[in-house]
């Protein structure tokens, strides 16, 4: 235990195959879920996170059944982690919602104005659907994405139709991705990206953020 806490440094917390590693897939089922739903569950990785878990999908899925195939194993470590983040969504919607009524009586300060809850609940009237699905692919916003959701009353059973295409979709494709591309890189270049995560991890956060800070710096006055 000593030498666990003396070999531990908050970085690692950042590092995705420092969850597979030593809390296998349990531990990457309750990233998933503080990660989609809880306000401290910003910093967590999530898209490299579960790119690591496509690489490393017959170790994850044989902390349940060992299958020898790797269908059924994408397929096992699919349906957990899918619905781990469904899960967590709903409860960061629900938190929201408890706590979005009250907000329209909150005092106005620097960080907090009532308009911005309104034009909030205008923006999810007309693009909350594809708002829930598009936000699990941007770090940081997918964390409150569910909760300005519930904040702002957006209705449930909407929420929850999209919340499961969302959830579905991302994770689908990241495992996907990391499986897939491990395989044909180690066949046709014989390169295995198990020796390189840190760079592969890097990669993915650049191009997953990309896009976010594009339109931030396009559209600044706006």
């Amino acid at each position: 235990m000593i030498y666990l806490l003396e070999a531990f440094h908050w970085s690692q917390l950042l590092q995705p195959q420092y969850y597979i590693e030593n809390g296998g897939l349990w531990l990457l089922l309750l990233v998933v879920f503080a990660e989609t739903g809880l306000f401290f569950g910003f910093f967590l990785p999530g898209d490299s996170l579960l790119f690591v878990a496509g690489i490393y999908s017959d170790l994850l899925a044989g902390q349940i059944i060992v299958t020898h195939n790797q269908w059924l194993d994408l397929l096992i470590i699919f349906t957990f982690i899918s619905a781990a983040g469904i899960i967590g969504n709903y409860v960061g919607y629900s938190i929201g919602k408890k706590v979005g009524p009250a907000m329209y009586d909150w005092k106005e300060n620097l960080f907090f104005k009532k308009k911005y809850l309104v034009q909030a609940q205008e923006f999810y009237e007309k693009h909350g659907g594809s708002a829930i699905v598009i936000a699990r692919f941007i770090p940081i916003v997918r964390t409150f994405a569910p909760i300005v959701a519930g904040i702002v009353q957006m209705d449930k059973k909407k929420f929850i139709y999209f919340n499961i295409v969302g959830s579905i979709a991302w994770v689908a494709s990241m495992l996907c991705a990391g499986h897939f591309l491990q395989k044909w890189i180690l066949e046709q270049f014989h390169f295995d990206l198990k020796k390189h995560l840190e760079v592969i991890v890097l990669g993915i956060v650049f191009i997953t953020t990309l896009p976010v800070i594009i339109k931030v710096i396009t559209h600044k006055s706006k």
